[in-house]
């Protein structure tokens, strides 16, 4: 059997762009786009591998830490295929070019994909995850990336840069209680940037919207505040931090976990945040940080 970890990276996301999958040191390949999303890394990491593998006669099992690639393949593209790739609200699906071609490329092989946590140890995800990034910074700094030897005995030449497809528009995770894809991005994570944003960390009042009254969060030190000291504390951060959207849950209509990594020039962390709608706003409950080597 080949056990191989796929995975995709977006810087900003959309942004900078990357994919790649990983079985041994032999045995990867990376590539990506100057401009795409995350879950187009994702596909794309698990299209190549399907192709690179397509002559070998083992089982291949695919570990993936996106349940959009494991539900899109498994569940949901049946149903978008009998409705001519359309979602159930008739709306066109989201990178339908990377999942025909694996639909395409799936008849008459066994393959399985098993979901792993990503940013957890797991070896070959984080492999993979890192030689996702690499090509992704690689197009963010318009320097080469570093495609790998692709896999041992692949008919197709894996040291090429595959042709880059259109990128797609913004395209965040998809909640996990959903059969259908999200078009656009949720506006919780335009909050979430504006969170962090040194315009509104300069102005309390903007700030004290934003909170919802009984916000708490857990700092990556594991002390927790509340909003009034949130407040006083409050201050332009010492550096610009990105927001990297991990996935945007819908836990009911008016609440949302937004999963998401912080990352700046020095620091990195792994953040949870609940928003919850009053009114038309989207206001921060909760937020909690874990620092992390990503």
């Amino acid at each position: 059997m080949i056990i191989a970890a796929a995975d995709g990276s977006s810087l900003s996301n959309p942004g900078p762009a990357g994919w790649a999958w990983f079985v041994d040191g032999e045995s990867w390949h990376a590539g990506g786009w100057p401009h795409g999303t995350n879950n187009m890394g994702e596909l794309k990491a698990v299209l190549d591998l399907l192709e690179q593998t397509a002559d070998a006669q083992d089982d291949l099992l695919i570990l993936c830490d996106s349940q959009y690639v494991i539900n899109s393949v498994t569940k949901w593209m049946p149903g978008w295929k009998r409705k001519g790739w359309k979602k159930a609200d008739g709306k066109p699906v989201q990178n339908v070019d990377l999942l025909q071609a694996i639909d395409a490329a799936l008849p008459g092989r066994r393959v399985t994909f098993e979901w792993v946590k990503g940013h957890a140890g797991h070896e070959l995800n984080e492999a993979a995850d890192v030689r996702a990034r690499a090509a992704a910074t690689a197009y963010q700094k318009r320097q080469p990336v570093d495609a790998g030897p692709g896999f041992r005995g692949a008919s197709i030449d894996a040291a090429a840069t595959p042709p880059e497809p259109t990128p797609a528009g913004p395209v965040p995770e998809p909640d996990l209680f959903s059969d259908t894809e999200d078009s656009a991005e949720h506006p919780v994570v335009a909050q979430q940037r504006r969170w962090l944003s040194e315009a509104l960390r300069a102005d309390p009042e903007a700030a004290a919207a934003l909170l919802h009254p009984r916000f708490t969060g857990i700092d990556a030190r594991g002390v927790p505040s509340g909003k009034g000291r949130t407040l006083a504390s409050l201050a332009p951060l010492p550096e610009p931090v990105s927001v990297e959207v991990d996935g945007v849950d819908d836990l009911a209509p008016w609440v949302v976990l937004l999963r998401w990594h912080a990352r700046s020039r020095s620091a990195v962390s792994a953040r949870s945040s609940i928003w919850v709608k009053q009114g038309e706003t989207w206001r921060l409950r909760f937020e909690q940080a874990t620092p992390t080597t990503r």
